[in-house]
């Protein structure tokens, strides 16, 4: 029949972060808006993924033993308890994840990994959820998929013959709708030859193929839901994730399980980093414990309790005996697990960097900055202030991977283990603790952290029987001051009065502004002048130890600046300037990219298009010119840069004359012409 278009508009959008613990997902926002003139009753909406996971999928067929299940739960660990954490996702795997198999350059690739689908938003929480997965192939005998018989099931009607010979792929609309809408929950492709011919629910499989289908196929899953109505001009969203899991075959041999005991084979694959980052994907989608619309709902919370005691057994009634036991617990805690049901598509993030700047001196440069930010913003997720410490990171070009580590300071505290007895093992309680708050909290003022260890452990006076003890968090560098370490510029300076500095005393404010409690300077000396140098300062925090999650820091070239290390000037007058131009002379031959100054994050750019003479020692606002011997101006650059820039004294021509062509051999003429009309004059020999 001719094409019926639903008018419908789908608006995405999609959601990545870089940090460790949300690397291995992708957000997806749909906003699904019928901009028709009539109502589109009993609409479902589904998540189709066709699949392969494997390192070379069509040299080796790596596509043909695929196959996909779905995950209801996981366990959960809380401080002393265990919960079953809801994930609800299906997944797709390689069978054994290809431990041996040599590809076409002759070495191992294996894919031990698993890739998943999460659904985390849908237009309504009373849904009809449908999760199919089938095999396509053009051999219909091939096709296969779960089906169930006539009028059993969610949804009792008549079994329908998709008229393709096969069992598996829904070829056309109305076929596919019936998928989308059949309320059907596929067993895990592993259990298909375990199918007897007795089951009341599940069609049985071609016994000549089931074994193949259950070692795995070239497989693919539906994850549907519905049904809704979508009124002209409303909209509906729908999120999901897209999960990725590593290292879910990790038992030798586990194939051998998959047909003759499916169960064993299930058990023995690691779901728990594709759970642990489920949960998050979760996590971010909607925040828990972040009342994100204001109406004081935060979500839903784990209570956790601990150190239990009995303290009365009591027969309520004696025939039959009823016993009550009244148990007193010592501790209890709860962990928010489920947001408000308002997205937020935030994460756990590090501290802001502090406000940098940068102060260029003869062959040195001295790095300021203030972290008033950094130091006192709660995290999202921990409710409180998870700040560790700062490193200064130096680079000769803008490429991440070209920056190196100057320096880094952060507190002086200790991840805290104590000693279960229950079940014989060390247990991480809470955040990162300074060495005060351990000596207070256990009243012993000499109290040494490093003198104690997992083999060695220290006994409180003060809670008699406890075990514990420490390890650092980072490296407790935390000696601010000492030569070649970041150093306090107000030392004494006390917290100040507030935070907010337009609330702050005056004594408590620097001259531009800023709380000097909160102030800091490195100096990076023995520098070229003739060179740039990118320079950052980013602060870290201590994660959460208890969880799992690892320290996040700051982007390292993210507000990173460049400047030489020559020092600038703030006058007009030309006169207080000695201008310098370099290389004089430029020489082709110098190799000066292979050395290093020309060019060196511009790899895809040739050598014509990264040459450069530079001028420094310039006043603020000037314009150079360079001129033929015959005094015809090949090019003229307007120099204007705020004095406050630390490379107001520097700039650069690329030897591209006004008319875009390359500069020719030859001996020029420079001028620098400050705005008070003054000029400097020089010569400038190029050899090409």
């Amino acid at each position: 029949r001719p094409h019926k278009p639903l008018n419908i508009e789908v608006t995405e959008a999609s959601y990545a972060w870089s940090y460790s613990y949300a690397e291995d997902f992708v957000l997806f926002d749909y906003k699904i808006k019928n901009i028709g003139d009539r109502t589109l009753n009993d609409v479902y909406m589904g998540i189709y993924v066709d699949c392969m996971v494997c390192f070379d999928c069509f040299g080796n067929n790596g596509y043909t033993d695929d196959h996909a299940g779905f995950l209801h739960t996981y366990p959960g660990i809380y401080g002393d308890c265990e919960f079953e954490d809801t994930v609800f996702i299906a997944w797709i795997a390689d069978d054994d994840g290809d431990p041996d198999i040599i590809h076409g350059d002759g070495k191992l690739h294996p894919c031990p990994h698993v890739s998943a689908t999460r659904i985390v938003r849908t237009p309504a929480t009373e849904l009809d959820v449908s999760f199919n997965w089938w095999i396509g192939n053009g051999d219909p005998s091939l096709d296969f998929g779960p089906r169930e018989r006539s009028e059993v099931g969610r949804r009792k009607e008549l079994f329908r013959d998709f008229r393709t010979g096969g069992l598996g792929t829904p070829e056309g609309d109305v076929n596919k709708y019936y998928v989308l809408s059949n309320q059907e929950f596929d067993y895990n492709q592993v259990y298909t030859a375990s199918i007897q011919p007795n089951d009341t629910l599940w069609i049985y499989p071609d016994q000549d193929l089931a074994w193949d289908y259950s070692d795995g196929y070239d497989t693919r899953y539906l994850l549907s839901f519905g049904p809704f109505d979508i009124q002209p001009g409303q909209t509906l969203p729908i999120s999901f994730a897209y999960v990725m899991g590593e290292n879910l075959h990790k038992v030798p041999g586990n194939r051998d399980n998959l047909l003759n005991n499916p169960d064993a084979y299930l058990a023995n694959l690691d779901f728990s980093d594709l759970a642990k980052n489920a949960i998050w994907a979760g996590w971010i989608y909607d925040n828990p414990g972040v009342d994100t619309d204001g109406d004081e709902y935060f979500g839903e919370a784990h209570v956790c309790c601990s150190e239990s005691t009995i303290i009365s057994i009591d027969s309520v009634e004696s025939d039959p005996l009823v016993i009550d036991t009244i148990w007193e617990y010592g501790k209890c805690d709860s962990f928010f697990y489920i947001g408000d049901g308002v997205p937020d598509f935030r994460g756990a993030s590090p501290p802001p960097p502090p406000v940098l700047w940068l102060e260029p001196g003869d062959g040195y440069i001295r790095i300021r900055f203030n972290g008033t930010r950094s130091e006192t913003e709660e995290d999202l997720f921990l409710h409180d202030v998870d700040f560790e410490g700062y490193r200064i990171y130096i680079a000769r070009d803008e490429r991440e991977e070209s920056y190196s580590l100057m320096a880094s300071w952060d507190k002086d505290d200790y991840c805290l283990y104590v000693y279960n007895d229950s079940n014989n093992t060390w247990e991480l309680t809470g955040i990162p603790l300074t060495l005060e708050k351990l000596q207070d909290m256990y009243n012993d003022s000499t109290l040494d952290p490093l003198a104690y260890s997992r083999t060695s452990p220290y006994s409180p006076s003060n809670e008699p029987g406890v075990l514990v003890y420490f390890e650092p968090q980072d490296y407790n560098t935390s000696d601010l001051g000492l030569p070649g370490y970041i150093k306090k510029l107000y030392p004494y300076q006390p917290y100040p009065s507030s935070i907010n500095p337009d609330s702050a005393r005056s004594e408590e404010l620097t001259e531009d502004g800023y709380l000097k409690y909160f102030e800091y300077e490195f100096i990076i000396d023995n520098l070229l002048p003739t060179v740039p140098y990118w320079i950052n300062v980013t602060a870290f925090d201590f994660g959460s130890p208890e969880s799992g999650l690892t320290s996040l820091e700051s982007s390292k070239t993210v507000g990173a600046q460049n400047v030489y290390p020559y020092p600038k000037g703030g006058s007009r007058d030309i006169s207080d300037y000695n201008v310098v131009v370099y290389p004089n002379p430029y020489r082709i031959d110098a190799d000066f990219r292979g050395l290093g100054f020309e060019g060196r994050a511009d790899t895809d750019r040739p050598d014509d298009r990264v040459r450069a003479i530079h001028f420094t020692n310039l006043p603020p606002q000037c314009t150079i010119r360079v001129f033929t011997l015959d005094g015809d101006l090949v090019k003229e650059i307007e120099h204007d840069i705020d004095s406050s820039d630390p490379n107001s004294s520097h700039d650069s021509w690329d030897m591209i004359t006004r008319n875009a062509q390359m500069v020719v051999s030859g001996l020029y003429y420079w001028s620098v012409e400050s705005s008070n009309g003054q000029v400097q004059v020089g010569k400038l020999a190029i050899i090409m």
